[in-house]
């Protein structure tokens, strides 16, 4: 990784000065007469996201950086700038930003690079932190953060069915969790019908990826995520501009995987369950069509209205294998809807629940961690929008509440009544502090703060 935590103690650790209209002039008073001198000859003024260089004796001599004044910051990880500023080097905080774990971890996720295919300059930053922040529990916030950006941003060449499952069983090792697949037609075999039926044509098997770690008699949480590695649309193919992006339709894995390495690494006293069923939604002679009926796992038939609408599917198969254990939580993460995108943008996706308690408790989380989530409703009359004439249900329902719509069809094979759906982008579309563009791990924070006081 391209940074480091360390304790605070570093000598030669380099001070970050946080700035803001008011209190820059105390800040003035800190430095000193020659730092403050040439702050006042280069222009700097103590605006949100300006940074300046400051010189020392022998070279940097510490770094300006203005933050929102106090109260209600818009980002709290707008820190994360200094990510693509700052020399290789150590640096302290020299004052409290707002948020200095926050502050910490948007510099680190700033720096990050996919260079799978395409080499980078080395960079190495090391933060010198104060002892009141975990700097191991921030190290792993890193990893899992990474290991989701990593999966997300991989191509569907070199990222289908069958390198999510080994992606999968390499964490699994790492953590030693138990982990299984059912694959191919032993699909049909074990009653996971639309998960079969959605990857069938596909020259990669489809699956249903099963990990298991934690005490058997700890409280059970299960985590689902949608796997689909790439999607054409099916039959029902999408148009070039909606296709381009289709590698990241496995987003929801790697938010499972991410939350799950969380999960794993700090040792919280759970009952783990992951389970990623992954496909590749695929045009050929074998594609499921419009208007086919299948009888999912949980015995409710299923019109198929729309092709595209397969995540849903998929997960329906393994919402209804979750469900019969009853765990105490179930959470399944999709990049399921561009509703869910133009309700709320790219940045903060929706939330689905019917435990009150829960949402509310999330919402605090999410907004602690600076990971945005909102709830949006599960408007039971909207169900009516899914009826078929020939089966229980249908994929789809009208061209309004397409969000809605797509969770209230998970719905209808989930029992236990905590159960969370996320509609995550997976995606940054520009970048952002702390988020550069590509593949981006959104929701997982959120929910493992939520555990973590739970279960840790």
């Amino acid at each position: 990784m391209d940074c480091v935590f360390i304790a605070r103690g570093t000598t030669n650790a380099l001070p970050i000065w946080f700035v803001t209209a008011q209190t820059f002039a105390d800040v003035r008073t800190r430095i000193g007469a020659e730092p403050t001198a040439f702050a006042d000859a280069a222009g700097f003024r103590p605006q949100p996201g300006r940074h300046l260089l400051l010189p020392g004796k022998s070279g940097l001599g510490g770094v300006l950086f203005g933050i929102e004044e106090s109260g209600e910051p818009k980002d709290l990880f707008l820190p994360g700038r200094l990510s693509q500023h700052l020399p290789d080097g150590v640096y302290r905080f020299a004052n409290e930003p707002h948020d200095a774990r926050l502050a910490a971890l948007a510099i680190a996720l700033g720096l990050y690079r996919f260079t799978r295919y395409r080499k980078a300059e080395a960079r190495k930053i090391t933060l010198d932190l104060p002892q009141s922040l975990d700097r191991d529990d921030l190290q792993r916030t890193v990893e899992a953060v990474t290991l989701a950006r990593d999966l997300i941003n991989t191509p569907a060449n070199d990222m289908g069915p069958a390198q999510l499952e080994e992606a999968a069983r390499g964490l699994a090792a790492r953590q030693d969790a138990a982990i299984d697949s059912i694959i191919g037609d032993d699909l049909l075999a074990r009653n996971f019908p639309l998960i079969h039926a959605v990857g069938r044509a596909a020259a990669a098997a489809p699956r249903l990826i099963d990990m298991t770690w934690g005490g058997v008699t700890d409280p059970r949480v299960t985590l689902v995520g949608k796997g689909v590695c790439f999607d054409t649309g099916g039959l029902d193919i999408k148009p070039e501009s909606g296709m381009l992006n289709m590698k990241k339709d496995m987003g929801g894995a790697a938010t499972a995987l991410a939350l799950a390495h969380m999960i794993m690494a700090n040792g919280l006293k759970v009952r783990l369950r992951v389970l990623i069923p992954a496909v590749e939604n695929s045009i050929a002679g074998a594609s499921f069509r419009p208007r086919d009926i299948y009888t999912s796992r949980k015995g409710i038939t299923v019109e198929i209205g729309n092709t595209d609408a397969e995540g849903r599917l998929i997960l329906a198969d393994a919402l209804a294998l979750a469900d019969e254990d009853k765990p105490e939580l179930i959470a399944d993460f999709a990049t399921l809807t561009g509703a869910a995108r133009v309700a709320l943008g790219p940045d903060v996706p929706p939330f689905f629940t019917d435990d009150d308690t829960l949402a509310d408790e999330l919402m605090q989380c999410a907004a602690a961690e600076n990971d945005p989530l909102w709830r949006l409703p599960l408007w039971r009359p909207y169900e009516a929008m899914l009826e078929s004439k020939v089966a229980d249900t249908n994929n789809v329902g009208g061209s309004q509440g397409g969000a809605i719509t797509a969770a209230l069809f998970m719905r209808k094979f989930v029992t236990v009544k905590s159960w969370l759906h996320f509609d995550v982008f997976a995606w940054t579309p520009s970048a952002k502090p702390g988020r550069p563009e590509g593949g981006e791990c959104q929701a997982a924070r959120a929910l493992f703060a939520l555990l973590a006081d739970r279960y840790g």
